[in-house]
């Protein structure tokens, strides 16, 4: 049986051609794809790639926002026999010139002129590039050169050659064969190319479609990164696989509203995005009148009694009386402005997130399950069962996976979704897959007596103090961005005698607590340094500092006066802490606070 992504789709479009596969907003209107509208745009980038002299295993990579045309460059790109390599929107001209040369790719779609601007100012250093397609050429004036052409220009190439020549190839994919490359986010040094391959993508669908079940009916919003391998697998693996429908709204600082608009049916989030969701509730709730805070108090304590009973599937009649009426005075309205109020799966992913703030979604009727993956493993690994949810643990292995703990505390996984190894770095693959198939995470952790696995932190990140005490930073930086007014926080301590945190606000809520307590203010860096907001972040540390062991404890903090950003070298593309970068730009304010 063929198991690759472009035959399931194929298959999909002859049995349920004319049901809506994906909608695109631009420009406020919703643009609607059947199943038979995907498979054929899909069948013509294919065609249209082979024109340009994209053969089997060449590279083509995709460099644009989430779109319809990301997956049909995808999926097209697949079923001739190449390999996908996926490009964050917000990576620099450096990274794109080094992932671009690293994986020798042959074929560049491109988003629009900014993202096309990056290649050119690089395209001198790439060998191998051969072409660049633009989806949206509005203000490219770079058109004539024969070597850039317009997606439609990619499509006409297509419409010029046999439909079943596609079909063909697609019958001749090797399950074996690598479909894509996923570079990982490179938090200690270059980036490195991760083989997917066809079997491996199956796998992760089967193990997670039995604990989802997701099929037509259900629908997502695709807004993470389509080069992260959890949204690839959300929206074109499983999407095509389960038959439902995928979501592109218009991103950015509209994803609010595009959440509002589609209600998602299932939803995957990483903490910063239900950080977020419930920041956006304290302060809203900050302005509401007395009335209002009292009715969301009571109603969130109810909430939080009923959240256990609804983890252990145990509602009882009353249970389930107390929550109707909970949702017709608070919930309801809650889930339907932050977008969730058909959402009766979620999942939290890609990094740790903090017992609180799942505690609270749980408290108004949004099930957030907590599972754990990579990469290099597919995303499978363990997901929280449906019907046993533990928080503070991201579950047990899902079925087609094993999980075991080594000597030293790194978590070791095994399965159908382990990759097919590094591109061209068989090194870093023998450091990671062991003569016995068991993926090395680099994470450290442990299974209780159930199986459940409980997370403790990257084993590179682990805090050893002057002391000898082992602590890990992320559980404390999780517990300090609960607040609403901390974005982001790196604790120090290591080979030192006591803790401290450089801390990163967030910008629109300690603005808009400034304002409410008549603190003026002009900038990031100047709000940063009000004695006021020291003081607000202050008491956020305090209390954190309860919950924490003497040895635990914050002691100083220091602000970082500028926001994180992953074009400067802060920020992976996936929004993760690069520590050492971060050390580096900030050593003398982390000298100072040990002083």
């Amino acid at each position: 049986m063929n198991i690759s992504l472009p035959h399931k789709l194929l298959s999909r479009a002859a049995g349920d051609g004319d049901s809506v596969a994906l909608r695109h907003k631009t420009l406020g209107i919703w643009r609607e794809y059947t199943w038979s509208d995907y498979a054929d745009t899909v069948r013509l980038v294919g065609l249209g790639l082979r024109s340009l002299g994209v053969s089997q295993g060449d590279k083509v990579a995709v460099h644009a926002e989430n779109r319809p045309e990301w997956v049909f460059a995808d999926l097209g790109a697949q079923g001739i026999g190449a390999i996908t390599v996926g490009i964050y929107p917000t990576s620099p001209a450096a990274e794109v010139c080094y992932l671009l040369a690293h994986s020798e790719t042959k074929v560049v779609v491109a988003e629009d002129e900014e993202q096309l601007d990056k290649t050119l100012e690089v395209w001198d250093q790439l060998e191998d590039l051969a072409y660049v397609v633009v989806i949206d050429p509005r203000g490219v004036r770079v058109l004539d050169d024969p070597r850039i052409l317009t997606f439609e220009e990619l499509l006409d190439l297509g419409r010029e050659q046999p439909a079943a020549d596609f079909d063909a190839s697609v019958e001749a994919l090797k399950d074996a064969e690598v479909a894509i490359i996923v570079y990982t986010s490179g938090t200690t040094g270059p980036p490195k190319g991760a083989m997917i391959s066809h079997a491996n993508m199956h796998a992760a669908f089967t193990d997670y479609d039995a604990e989802l079940s997701l099929g037509p009916g259900d629908e997502v919003l695709s807004y993470l990164p389509l080069c992260h391998i959890a949204e690839r697998l959300i929206t074109v693996v499983n999407g095509i696989s389960g038959g439902y429908t995928a979501n592109f709204g218009e991103g950015g600082a509209a994803f609010a509203n595009d959440l509002r608009e589609v209600q998602p049916t299932f939803f995957l989030g990483v903490p910063r995005v239900w950080e977020k969701m419930l920041a956006s509730v304290q302060v809203r709730m900050n302005d509401a009148s007395w009335l209002k805070r009292r009715n969301y108090e009571y109603w969130s304590a109810k909430g939080k009694r009923l959240a256990t009973a609804r983890m252990n599937g145990q509602l009882r009649p009353w249970d389930r009386l107390i929550g109707a009426l909970g949702s017709f005075m608070l919930f309801r309205a809650l889930r339907e402005r932050l977008g969730m109020s058909r959402c009766d799966k979620a999942l939290s992913g890609a990094a740790p997130i903090a017992p609180q703030v799942l505690d609270w979604f749980w408290s108004i009727g949004v099930p957030v399950r907590e599972g754990y993956g990579q990469t290099e493993n597919c995303a499978q690994a363990t997901i929280n069962p449906v019907d046993d949810v533990r928080i503070g643990t991201v579950g047990v292995a899902v079925g087609g996976a094993e999980v075991r703990i080594a000597e030293d505390g790194e978590i070791l996984t095994r399965g159908g979704g382990t990759f097919v190894g590094y591109y061209k770095n068989p090194q870093a693959t023998a450091e990671t897959i062991d003569e016995n198939g068991w993926l090395h995470t680099g994470d450290i952790g442990f299974l209780d007596e159930d199986g459940y696995l409980r997370i403790t932190d990257r084993k590179k990140d682990i805090i050893i103090t002057a002391g000898g005490k082992n602590i890990s930073p992320s559980e404390i930086e999780n517990r300090l961005k609960v607040s609403p007014f901390v974005r982001e926080a790196v604790v120090i301590g290591d080979r030192r005698k006591y803790l401290t945190a450089l801390v990163g606000i967030e910008y629109d809520t300690v603005g808009d607590w400034a304002t409410r307590n008549g603190v003026t203010y002009t900038t990031y860096r100047d709000l940063s340094n009000k004695p006021e907001v020291r003081s607000l972040i202050d008491g956020v540390l305090q209390e954190a500092n309860r919950e924490f062991a003497q040895v635990e404890t914050i002691k100083r903090f220091e602000f970082m006066t500028v926001e994180l950003d992953h074009e400067d070298g802060q920020l992976t593309a996936t929004q993760k802490v690069k520590r050492a970068a971060i050390t580096e730009q900030f050593e003398d304010l982390i000298e100072q606070m040990y002083r």
